[in-house]
């Protein structure tokens, strides 16, 4: 297996596997890669290589002081014609997180600083796939909708754009 050569800090949301698995697996590469389905709190995170027990501990105080969070999944989104997610509600629990994460690690902005952070559940995309692809899964995702989850715990992983790379290598409880 190749090196890891990327992290991220993930909730990752096991709830969301028997409605959007089957989608994400065909839709978005990084399921096969290993990623589970979640809701990104930071990435790109630090080089593998610099993830230590100090990086660890630094992440831990960053969200000790959030609490578990609640949500459903109640709709889709789309950012323009070319990425179809799902809408965390309420989603503000996990902008702070993020907000917390990032202010811990500024050398880290969210998606490299490309784009604002928004919450979101990754379905797929259209580098992956096409938008009729997207359209169809938003079909047969629609009516397994809202569905609950709770996260308790972030999840920092390891991993490459090889088959099953990506791996936890730290929980991050929420919470006292």
């Amino acid at each position: 297996m190749e090196t890891p050569t990327e992290s991220a800090v993930l909730a990752l949301v096991p709830q969301a596997e028997p409605v959007v698995g089957p989608e994400r697996r065909d839709l978005d590469p990084t399921t096969t890669a290993g990623v589970p389905a979640h809701v990104t709190v930071l990435w790109p995170f630090l080089p593998p290589a610099d993830i230590d027990d100090a990086v660890v501990a630094r992440l831990r105080h960053a969200v000790a002081g959030a609490g578990a969070i609640d949500c459903t999944f109640p709709t889709t989104g789309w950012f323009g014609e070319d990425y179809l997610w799902l809408a965390p509600r309420p989603s503000a629990p996990f902008a702070d997180l993020t907000a917390c994460v990032w202010e811990a690690f500024p050398q880290c902005p969210p998606y490299g600083g490309e784009h604002e952070p928004h919450p979101h559940l990754t379905v797929g995309y259209t580098s992956a796939s096409s938008p009729g692809a997207l359209r169809a899964a938003e079909a047969r995702i629609a009516p397994q909708l809202p569905f609950a989850a709770r996260v308790e715990v972030l999840h920092l992983l390891v991993g490459s754009r090889e088959p099953d790379s990506w791996r936890v290598v730290a929980e991050l409880p929420l919470g006292p």
